[in-house]
């Protein structure tokens, strides 16, 4: 795997709201010192309980953070995309990993260690609100989450997430919105705290009532009317 020259990385790094708050040569020096890292769909990032020695940004690709129910059941927290961090909270405090980091396709990190960012962050009062503001959207994120287990049952649950996943990952065309992530039933199973049979069986109901369809290997949200019903937003 050919690695992203200095420039490229620079430039997608600072579409992050974290990294465009250091100064050029902070930025240049952080670059320096990092470590480029390709992983495949499915490989591991970093696991619950590991050491919390370093943030990792993604260049390209999609990572999955996850952990497990008291049912031990895999739910999905967040996904981070290019140009987006994570791995943040354990960089700050030094403590374990509080969550799993697995490739949700092929993709390209930059590992930067704790010792190299830590100086930057308490010199720069700009650099710790942008850090504050990530950990904020991670403390929104999954408390959602954790709303919807509590509020909502199955068919509320996987609206809600495919709404929010239409808003993050969709494009209208032909009166229906095409998600460009790809995301097979045992993804979505994750999301929701469920099997991927009992997905396939939600999915396929809605699919013969026209709300959601499969166009391409992706799914389309037809009805959005519908789906925010069911998931109490409308």
């Amino acid at each position: 795997m050919r690695q992203m020259d200095h420039e490229s990385r620079r430039r997608l790094l600072l579409s992050s709201p974290l990294f465009d708050a250091l100064p050029r040569e902070a930025l240049d020096d952080i670059l320096a010192q990092a470590i480029e890292k390709f992983v495949r769909r499915g490989q591991t990032v970093f696991q619950k309980g590991d050491e919390g020695s370093y943030m990792v940004a993604v260049l390209s690709g999609r990572i999955r953070i996850s952990d497990t129910s008291l049912e031990g059941r895999e739910v999905t927290l967040n996904l981070i995309d290019a140009g987006e961090v994570t791995g943040e909270i354990a960089l700050l405090d030094g403590k374990p990993r509080s969550a799993d980091a697995t490739a949700l396709e092929d993709s390209t990190l930059m590992v930067v260690e704790r010792r190299h960012f830590l100086p930057y962050l308490t010199s720069s009062n700009e650099l710790a609100l942008r850090m504050i503001d990530v950990l904020c959207e991670r403390l929104r994120d999954t408390s959602e989450t954790l709303g919807n287990f509590a509020m909502l049952d199955l068919p509320g649950r996987l609206a809600r997430k495919l709404l929010k996943l239409a808003a993050e990952y969709g494009n209208s065309a032909n009166g229906r919105i095409r998600l460009e992530i790809r995301l097979s039933h045992t993804d979505l199973g994750r999301f929701v705290g469920c099997s991927r049979e009992t997905v396939n069986k939600q999915m396929r109901a809605w699919e013969e009532a026209g709300i959601v369809a499969r166009d391409g290997g992706r799914i389309a949200v037809c009805k959005p009317t519908v789906l925010r019903r069911l998931a109490g937003q409308d």
